[in-house]
Formats: C-alpha cells, sequence, structure tokens
C-alpha cells in the first residue's frame, strides 16, 4: 500500500434520486433476531461485537420496510445468517470456505440434511420461516442462488489463498454472487407476498433493471468496505483493488470511477424503467412492487451505510458530512 492517509468517497447519495423508508418492527424484530444469534455462539467475541455493530437489521429495516412483521423477522435472521457463513469463511481457505457454506446450501435443498452443527441448526430455522409463505417459484430461484452464492465464496477464498486479483469483467461477475446480493433480492417475494413466473425474469428490460439495481448495491458495497478490509488485509474482493490493479490507477481515481459508474448505472435504471413491457392483469402490479422492492435495497444500503458502525465507526456522521475517509492500520481494524 502506498503512504497515501486518506481518500474521498464519490457522493452517491447525491445521485440517487430514490426515496428511502424504514421498517415500522425495525425495534422488536432487530432485538429478536441479534438474541437469536448470540444463542448459538457461532461467533467470537470480536467477531459478535463487530455484528452488533454493524447494526445488520438496521439494514434489513431500509431494504425492506414494507415487510410484515413475520416476514421482516426472517429477513433480519437471514442477513444476521449470512454474517455468519461471511465471518467464518474470511479465514478459510477455498476447500474449507465450501464446506461451510454447503451447510447452509444442503440445509436449505434437503429436507433432512443436517450435520449437528449451530449452522445448520441456524439455517434450518431460517428455512421453516421463509417455507413458511414462500411461493414454488421464487423458493426454486432462491435455492439456485443458494448454490451460486457458496460457489462464489469458495472460488473467493481461492483467490485470496493465490494472492489472485480478478479482471473487471470477471470480478463483476463474481461480485454478483458471492456479495449474496442475489439471495437477498430473492427474498422480496417472499417479503412481498408475490410468486413471479420465470418469464418475468426472462424479460431484457426486467433484468437490465436487475443488474443495475445489484450492481449498484455491490459497487457502493466495496468502495465504502474498502478501508475496514485493506486494513484486514482482505483487499482482492473489492472492486476497489480490481480497478486500481487493472487501470493503474490511485486509490483516489478508482474511487472516482465507481461514483461514474454508480451514476450510469443509476441512469441506466430510470431510462429502463420505463420501457418495461406489460406482463397482463395482477402480474404487473406485482413486477411493480418487485421494482419498488429493488429501490429500497438500493437508497437503503446508502443511508443505511452512514447510519451504521460497520464500515466507518464512530465517524460516521463526520465521513457521511465530509466524505473523506482516514486508511486505517492493521491494528485499527
Amino acid at each position: 500500500m502506498s503512504t497515501q492517509q486518506h481518500f474521498v468517497l464519490p457522493d452517491l447519495l447525491a445521485v440517487c434520486p430514490l426515496k428511502g423508508s424504514t421498517n415500522p418492527h425495525y425495534l422488536r424484530a432487530a432485538a429478536e433476531s441479534t438474541a437469536w444469534v448470540k444463542s448459538y455462539n457461532t461467533l467470537s467475541e470480536r467477531k459478535l461485537a463487530f455484528l452488533l455493530q454493524g447494526s445488520s437489521e438496521l439494514l434489513v429495516s431500509h431494504a425492506y420496510p414494507y415487510a410484515p412483521y413475520d416476514q421482516f423477522r426472517a429477513c433480519c435472521d437471514f442477513v444476521n445468517l449470512l454474517f455468519v457463513v461471511d465471518e467464518v469463511s474470511d479465514d478459510q481457505n477455498g476447500c474449507d470456505a465450501r464446506r461451510t457454506g454447503e451447510v447452509f446450501s444442503h440445509v436449505m435443498r434437503y429436507p433432512d440434511w443436517d450435520d449437528g452443527s449451530a449452522l445448520a441448526k441456524m439455517t434450518q430455522e431460517f428455512k421453516q420461516r421463509l417455507l413458511a409463505s414462500s411461493g414454488p417459484n421464487s423458493y426454486r430461484r432462491f435455492l439456485m442462488h443458494c448454490d451460486d452464492y457458496v460457489n462464489a465464496v469458495a472460488r473467493e477464498a481461492e483467490y485470496r489463498e493465490r494472492g489472485e486479483v480478478l479482471d473487471v469483467a470477471s470480478f463483476q461477475t463474481l461480485r454478483r454472487e458471492n456479495s449474496a446480493i442475489r439471495l437477498c433480492f430473492g427474498l422480496f417475494e417472499f417479503a412481498l407476498g408475490i410468486d413471479l413466473p420465470d418469464r418475468v425474469f426472462q424479460d431484457q428490460h426486467f433484468m437490465t433493471l436487475y443488474w443495475a439495481a445489484a450492481d449498484m448495491v455491490c459497487w457502493s458495497n466495496d468502495v465504502y468496505s474498502y478501508n475496514m478490509e485493506q486494513a484486514k488485509g482482505h483487499t482482492g474482493n473489492n472492486i476497489v483493488t480490481v480497478l486500481m490493479r487493472e487501470k493503474g490507477v490511485s486509490l483516489q481515481a478508482a474511487s472516482d470511477l465507481i461514483g461514474e459508474h454508480f451514476e450510469t448505472l443509476m441512469k441506466r435504471f430510470l431510462d429502463t424503467k420505463k420501457l418495461l413491457p406489460t406482463f397482463g392483469g395482477d402480474l404487473d402490479h406485482a413486477v411493480v412492487k418487485y421494482v419498488e422492492a429493488m429501490e429500497h435495497w438500493v437508497i437503503g444500503n446508502l443511508e443505511w451505510s452512514f447510519e451504521s458502525q460497520r464500515y466507518f465507526g464512530a465517524e460516521h456522521d463526520t465521513v457521511k458530512e465530509t466524505l473523506v475517509v482516514k486508511l486505517s492500520s492493521a491494528d485499527e481494524s
């Protein structure tokens, strides 16, 4: 790393005209979901403190503000479950990360699979909440995304083990899966009480919206989390590092490029939204709700990033105001 001491974040909120909201069930569900995670003792004291500091349930409140209580609680549990999988696999090699991920995916896919682990039990409990009101189409797609997520997390660990940094195109493909954003989007139908047919996901305009929203979440997450990850030595799985390597640019230039790309993605999303075809009857209303759900995730992720201490610690309010991030050393991570 260079002697650079800070960098300036792109002002993504300034180019995001979407309107955010929060879920009225946040306080009750957050307390219950946090207690649920604690009860399994799967995380070290340090990682549990990091989970609590990050306010994962607050992200869920921003991302699924429309969800009824039971669905909202399940979404909170899922994001916390993802945190457990992610934090465990971050310290593992490719083979071990795959085994960890397969505990999650096998429980989700197979009715009686159980290796006796806490992770398996947590996944089983989330699965029961999800099955309580998931439609067959959305659940089938969710299982497919589970498998893709596990494979991508294992590949990420293999690249980390080898010290390999991908090119931008390859990284974007990987990031769309290992970020778990497709799993998070996969909860929209569950939270909304709808079950879209596959033909909606085969529509070109709908999928342009889908990928634009997913990429906005991934690219913003990466620039916001860069300082935290570089302090841990985990920079390879971040678009900031990928851009610096591929384009031979500075950290600040990479941050600026992310801002430009986010603005391009936002314009693509808003322009394409006007081009959505009619799917017929009640389905049109359901598709509109799904698109609105994508919007909530994009703006909700931006707002949460500055409301919680996940990425910027106690300085989150100051960073939101100034956009200046001071680079941390390893002993500060």
